[in-house]
This record gives structure tokens, sequence and C-alpha cells, in this order.
């Protein structure tokens, strides 16, 4: 079946966002159990890209496929999970990368490397870590797995935390943005 782009996030609504998210039906990663472990001997660089046997996998529609399968567990290690196995995989930084975001009736709607889109709130948080000078912001997305912010992505959320009143671009690591009534700081506290 040929691969349809996700339509532009401006230009969706949150109830468009919201059947998308339900239309696309991922594998139930969280209720398999298997009990045999294996290497993939695969990694998803910092960048997002991801390797197999030290060469880059180069098809869009593999690495979305894969992407389905993923969980960490408590220990931080990555899993490509079936219900015959699960494979370690290497993640140098995060998952997946969030490489858009839009602000959609007091939502923020992310868009990652992978077109899934996930909408910032009390299921899906954005955590600021590093330190103030160099903030990494990340968003939960699914199974323990996180998006790191990319720095265009970034960019976006510090202007929409430079339009919140009472805000200027004086103020020292005090932005923050809002979604779903729950707001998130831009530099680690």
């Amino acid at each position: 079946m040929p691969y349809t782009p996700p339509p532009d996030l401006a230009a969706l609504s949150l109830e468009d966002i919201a059947r998308m998210v339900a239309e696309r039906r991922l594998p139930p990663v969280d209720q398999w159990h298997p009990a045999e472990e294996l290497d993939s001997q695969m990694e998803i660089r910092a960048d997002g890209s991801w390797w197999h046997q030290g060469g880059p996998i180069t098809r869009p529609s593999m690495v979305r496929a894969f992407s389905t399968l993923l969980m960490r567990d408590d220990a931080g290690q990555h899993w490509l999970v079936t219900p015959q196995d699960r494979q370690r995989i290497a993640v140098v930084d995060a998952a997946f990368v969030a490489v858009d975001v839009a602000r959609i009736d007091g939502a923020l709607a992310f868009r990652l490397n992978t077109d899934d889109t996930v909408i910032a709130g009390p299921e899906h948080p954005l955590i600021a870590r590093g330190d103030a000078e160099t903030p990494a912001i990340y968003l939960a997305v699914r199974h323990g797995c996180l998006a790191r912010i990319n720095r265009s992505t970034w960019g976006q959320l510090v202007d929409m935390a430079l339009e919140k009143p009472g805000m200027d671009e004086g103020t020292d690591g005090g932005l923050s943005v809002d979604s779903l009534g729950i707001s998130f700081p831009l530099a680690p506290q």
C-alpha cells in the first residue's frame, strides 16, 4: 500500500489529530512478554537515523514500521518487541526526534521524524534535561520512549513562550509553554 504523508500540523484541528492517532493502530507491545531476548544489531543515532550492522536504514517505511515495536524498560534499555522475542536496540539519545510543533486550540501538537503525531499533556509531558546553558527538551511518546525536540522545533517553542503575557526576551530561563492546561518549562529547573 502506498504511503501517504500526513497533512501539515498547522492545518489540523485537535479533533483531526485525535482521529489520526486513533486510526493508527499500533501493535500492543506492552501486552507482549516474550521470553527470548536477542540483539537486533540496530542503533538509533542522536540525529534520529536508524542503522543496522553499521549501515543506515534508508527506507522510511521500514523505520516507521520498526518504530511501532519500540519500548524502553525501567532500566533504560530500548527493545524491539514482537510476540516471539524482544531485541535490544542501542539508542544514543532518544528513540524519536520531534521535528515540528503547532499550537492548536490550547494544545501543542508535535510531528515526529516517523510521522507520528503526539499532543503534549499529562500522558505525553515535555521534560527538560541538561542545564540552563545547554537544555535538552524531550517529549514522552509511548512505552517509555522519548522524542528529543530538535533545534528548529525548540526555537518554535521559545517563540510560543515569548508570546505569553509578561514574557520578554530578557527573561533568564523562566520560559515555559502550555499544553492541555499544563505548563512545561523550557529549561531544567
